[in-house]
């Protein structure tokens, strides 16, 4: 398995952040990491093995970020305001500093898919919904899409511009982005068994502004076996890279 550990400082953040690498060539996927977790979360858990064919076979090529969340989102006593500004401070490291890491090891300008499970997904879907022009598409399982909940109903500009179930229902029907969403692949997917409660609900939520504003995403729920854990996320990429790439290893 081709494997490289990049770690540099981020002046977005005034610390070192680490991109795990895995696989050589094929479509470049963003991988945020669950809540709390880091750039090893996938090795960890399993998901580089489970999905080792895809990677080896050149189809796939995996870029895995660090996370901040124990400093805005699981931060629940900490001051709101600094926490919401932290989250900012990652969203601008992604786009200013981890993306061109991104380039320079794909020899050029990419568009990568962004993807993730649990707060992952919730990662995922600001950054593609946020900024399509910088993404080819996105696979959400099983994230909550209300960052209110996330800081107990609390909200400023912030907030608002990273809760997706929130800005995307205020979003124009005439905005220049809804066309180039749908130009991209959108998979949002949620289980309907344990620990999926905010998922279930604010994925209809997503689905219900989808089918409003005219944006072609595949909102999928799942059986009521199907609970928020990996066991589950791992057959889950494998149902749904074949229907985004056309292929399969």
């Amino acid at each position: 398995m081709d494997k490289q550990i990049i770690t540099k400082y981020s002046n977005h953040l005034n610390r070192d952040m680490t991109i795990r690498t895995y696989g050589y060539a094929g479509t470049p996927i963003l991988v945020f990491p669950c809540q709390d977790s880091m750039s090893d979360n996938f090795e960890t858990f399993g998901m580089i093995d489970e999905l080792s064919a895809w990677l080896e076979s050149g189809l796939i090529r995996f870029f895995c970020v660090d996370t901040v969340d124990k400093d805005s989102w699981s931060d629940v006593g900490g001051d709101k305001k600094h926490r919401i500004e932290v989250q900012e401070a990652y969203f601008n490291y992604i786009i200013e500093e981890a993306l061109p890491i991104v380039y320079d090891l794909c020899g050029g300008f990419v568009r990568p898919y962004v993807t993730g499970c649990s707060l992952g997904a919730t990662h995922s879907v600001i950054f593609f919904y946020r900024r399509p022009d910088l993404f080819d598409g996105v696979i959400a399982l099983s994230g909550c899409y209300d960052t209110y909940f996330f800081w107990d109903g609390w909200h400023d500009s912030l907030v608002y511009e990273n809760s997706p179930v929130h800005f995307l229902a205020n979003m124009p029907k005439d905005h220049p982005y809804i066309d180039i969403y749908n130009q991209k692949k959108m998979i949002i997917c949620v289980g309907q068994g344990a620990w999926e409660e905010e998922g279930i609900r604010t994925a209809k939520l997503l689905r219900d502004t989808f089918a409003e504003k005219g944006i072609n995403a595949w909102v999928d729920f799942w059986g009521y076996d199907v609970n928020h854990d990996w066991c589950w996320w791992k057959p889950q990429y494998q149902y749904f890279l074949p229907i985004v790439l056309g292929t399969r290893p």
